[in-house]
């Protein structure tokens, strides 16, 4: 296998970890206006090369991006209000007391899925002649998955979910019965169309944004998609379903660093045998479309990819699972063929046996290290700098983890002691400086840093607490808590240990 690596990865760099949600605004959660390519400036000033997001898809239960209605749409609630107005399409925007530093899920969602609905009367009203085009060549060019989408977010606002419970014909996909809905709700469809048009519109605005400034965006694709999904009803016999649509198996992880039963994620399992039999035809366009949207992609649980832990749907916890075969360098060949190189990051965190480092080689993969975890054993631990390779990506912690002061004080004192003798004394006084500072004079070819431990935040704000149903996936933070030196700080740094990005 030739590696399909991607020159992104190819010199030093470094960048931050932050979800659009997270950013400053009025309107309940942050989204890809005005705060968002503010963040882009302040970036580009601390010196920073990469910008890392979560996935942008809707929020599925408890607010995670990773349990979404669709793996190839972008989230709504990320759509800037106040552009909208700016274009004409809406009216004055009243905008309630919302909370500033959570997202205010509970409210903000359907205030501003309204106000979306007033802007698409606008539009339909108001709009001129080259924007209508604009929304029609949308459409057409998305049709692969924005046609099912729209579709299955219409029914979803008719019948609730699962899928597999509507009327039969509509599960099932009858071409009589999804004609006649088209038909109907030619309105209903055509708002979810608008809303990926303007969500997409945006997006790659706020991209050519970051591009002018030097910084290269970083998506992220979970592995799985979830069962009520527009992913999982257009293609139900590429998963692992029983007769009446439900799983039998879901996907987890066995016991690990987050949870001693394991984490029992609950969803579908892919039929590797059936997706083989088209070329992987669905990764095929969801890579081509995340590859549109990003200048390289986190693959989510890689090791996946090897081999899988399957877990019976009627078990509450992941214990109880078995590893099954996945689809290995079949499936990254087929893409490579298609796509060329791809500008992925392989998420390789958790029980890695070798079967799964030499795949990633083989596929020419960065793969991750997490500082937080390094501490525990001996000075052979691969998550301590001295044992990365140029071909990493290096990390505090993720979106998974506490923050690195919240670490820092539930550690135990023989787990301090083996932080101070490997970072020194700084460890006392900062401990998130000393741990970006360790990993940006690294040989690791990317390091990336959670905003919240380059401001020296608390647990109070970490992002998710893997296994926790609620409360996460909220966290915002306020431009008075930044402040001007974390900027100047992090980009000496950067420029003292050559990871500035190209001509600054």
């Amino acid at each position: 296998m030739t590696p399909t690596g991607s020159p992104l990865f190819d010199s030093r760099g470094s960048g931050v970890l932050l979800h659009p949600t997270s950013l400053p605004g009025p309107h309940g959660c942050g989204d890809l206006g005005a705060e968002a390519h503010h963040f882009v400036d302040w970036l580009a000033t601390a010196a920073q090369s990469l910008w890392q997001v979560l996935p942008l898809n809707p929020v599925g239960p408890g607010n995670s991006p990773y349990q979404s209605v669709s793996t190839f749409a972008g989230s709504p609630l990320l759509v800037d209000l106040s552009d909208l107005a700016h274009r004409g399409w809406l009216g004055r925007i009243d905008t309630p007391d919302f909370e500033r530093t959570r997202s205010d899920y509970a409210r903000a969602g359907p205030w501003r899925m309204a106000l979306l609905r007033e802007a698409w009367r606008g539009f339909r009203e108001r709009a001129e002649d080259g924007e209508r085009q604009q929304l029609e060549a949308f459409q057409a060019q998305q049709r692969h998955w924005l046609e099912d989408y729209a579709l299955f977010m219409t029914l979803d606002q008719r019948h609730g979910a699962p899928w597999n419970r509507w009327p039969a014909e509509l599960a099932w996909r009858d071409a009589a019965a999804l004609r006649r809905v088209r038909e109907e709700a030619a309105s209903d469809i055509g708002f979810w169309c608008f809303v990926q048009w303007q969500f997409m519109r945006q997006w790659q605005g706020l991209r050519r944004h970051a591009h002018g400034r030097g910084v290269r965006i970083v998506g992220d694709a979970p592995i799985f998609v979830a069962h009520h999904s527009a992913d999982v009803w257009a293609h139900s016999a590429q998963y692992l379903l029983d007769a009446r649509g439900d799983c039998t198996l879901v996907a987890g992880v066995p016991p690990d660093y987050f949870s001693a039963t394991g984490q029992r994620w609950g969803n579908p399992l892919y039929d590797w045998n059936a997706m083989r039999s088209d070329g992987y035809a669905w990764w095929q366009r969801r890579l081509a479309h995340l590859m549109s949207c990003f200048d390289a992609v986190r693959l989510d649980h890689f090791r996946g990819f090897e081999s899988y832990w399957e877990v019976p749907a009627h078990e509450p916890h992941a214990v109880n699972g078995h590893w099954r075969a996945g689809p290995g360098a079949a499936l990254f060949d087929a893409l490579r063929a298609g796509l060329g190189p791809l500008p992925v990051i392989a998420e390789d965190l958790g029980l890695i046996t070798p079967p799964v480092t030499e795949l990633r080689l083989a596929c020419g993969f960065p793969g991750m290290r997490v500082l937080q975890f390094a501490f525990a054993d001996t000075p052979g631990n691969p998550y301590l700098p001295h044992n990365y390779e140029r071909r990493t990506v290096a990390y505090t912690g993720t979106h998974d983890n506490d923050t690195t002061l919240g670490w820092w004080r539930r550690l135990g004192d023989p787990e301090r002691d083996a932080v101070r003798r490997y970072l020194g004394p700084q460890a006392d006084q900062e401990i998130h400086w000393a741990m970006i500072q360790a990993l940006s004079q690294s040989v690791a070819g990317t390091v990336v840093y959670p905003f919240q431990d380059v401001l020296g935040l608390d647990g109070a704000h970490r992002m998710n607490i893997p296994g926790c149903p609620q409360g996460c996936w909220e966290w915002r933070f306020e431009w008075r808590q930044v402040g001007d030196a974390p900027a100047a700080r992090l980009a000496a740094m950067t420029h003292a240990h050559g990871r500035s990005p190209r001509g600054v």
